[in-house]
């Protein structure tokens, strides 16, 4: 697809996520299904086409139109990257569902529906922040012989990543800092995008953008959440007070650290992808990107079994359309 065609599929999709969310969040105040339900995948995946396409006209970077491929790859790293802190979750119980359909090709499908947009979100939001010119001049002393924090950081994102395990009921926030120190050592060896490469050159704005990116998605998360029939409530140890929707004030601090794990993970899995392809000839690495996918999509079914097991409250009948009495 050429440029100006591309263009004009931009200029449709813009009006019609506007008419898709705004058809939904009616349907979903009016208990009409699947929009009840199903209401945060409806409304993250309008936000996201909106985003994506208005970059795109005004001329900015967006992965969806140029970079299609890239895009639609970040659709599965999204869901099992998401499903190591769900994975997690089972330890910690900091969260639960509430009225999950009770149909488990219908269920499994929202879970990786809705999981498949948390990387696009992220991102969606973290490009429109640097377009409309948040933080453009961000700039600090570059950082020299990072190299001596590698050891550091991944002892101390081990140490975050076992203390919840240990002790959840003290130490479950460390869970949202823990990747950021294990990988990004990793990242920056290896060439990858790297937010200590930027801390280096003394450009931080990524790393601001992204933390407030993640706020700003930590909100919308909630506030898609808060109404609609299928949702998540939080059962965070000393925390449960003072609530914004359904998450309690301490509990927005998560979400920008979250934004840069996410950013780290992301970054890992697109190294970990172009190494093999680089290192093998293309039989090997087809070979190798095969048995990758077949591994992860065991991860990723164990662990919706495992959310249907650990962190469903309570289930529901679905129906595709009609409205919840």
């Amino acid at each position: 697809m050429n440029r100006e065609k591309k263009r004009t599929l931009a200029h449709f999709l813009m009006p019609a996520a506007c008419l898709i969310l705004g058809t939904s969040t009616l349907a979903m105040l009016s208990g009409f299904e699947p929009f009840y339900s199903e209401y945060y995948s409806f409304a993250w995946w309008s936000y996201i086409i909106f985003i994506e396409s208005l970059l795109y006209c005004r001329g900015a970077k967006s992965l969806l139109f140029e970079s299609p491929g890239k895009f639609l790859l970040l659709l599965p790293i999204s869901i099992t990257v998401w499903l190591v802190f769900e994975a997690l979750n089972f330890r910690l119980s900091d969260w639960h569902y509430l009225n999950i359909p009770s149909d488990t090709v219908v269920r499994w499908t929202g879970y990786a529906i809705a999981y498949s947009t948390v990387l696009p979100g992220i991102f969606s939001t973290r490009a429109l922040l640097e377009f409309i010119g948040v933080l453009k001049n961000s700039k600090a002393a570059p950082l020299g012989n990072l190299q001596r924090l590698y050891k550091p950081f991944v002892l101390t994102g081990l140490l975050f990543l076992l203390l919840p395990l240990v002790w959840p009921k003290y130490f479950f926030p460390l869970v949202w800092l823990a990747f950021i120190f294990l990988l990004e050592p990793v990242n920056h060896k290896a060439g990858a995008p790297s937010l200590l490469r930027q801390w280096e050159k003394g450009s931080p704005g990524n790393f601001y953008l992204l933390l407030l990116a993640g706020a700003v998605c930590g909100l919308l998360w909630e506030l898609w959440n808060f109404r609609a029939g299928s949702k998540w409530i939080y059962t965070l140890p000393h925390s449960g007070f003072l609530k914004i929707f359904e998450m309690p004030l301490l509990g927005f601090l998560g979400f920008p650290p979250f934004a840069l794990e996410c950013y780290a993970m992301t970054a890992c899995s697109f190294l970990l992808i172009s190494k093999i392809r680089e290192k093998y000839p293309p039989v090997r690495a087809l070979s190798i990107y095969t048995a990758m996918a077949i591994l992860i999509v065991l991860f990723d079914l164990l662990v919706f079994a495992g959310i249907d097991s650990f962190t469903v409250f309570s289930f529901q009948d679905f129906s595709f359309i009609g409205v919840r009495p």
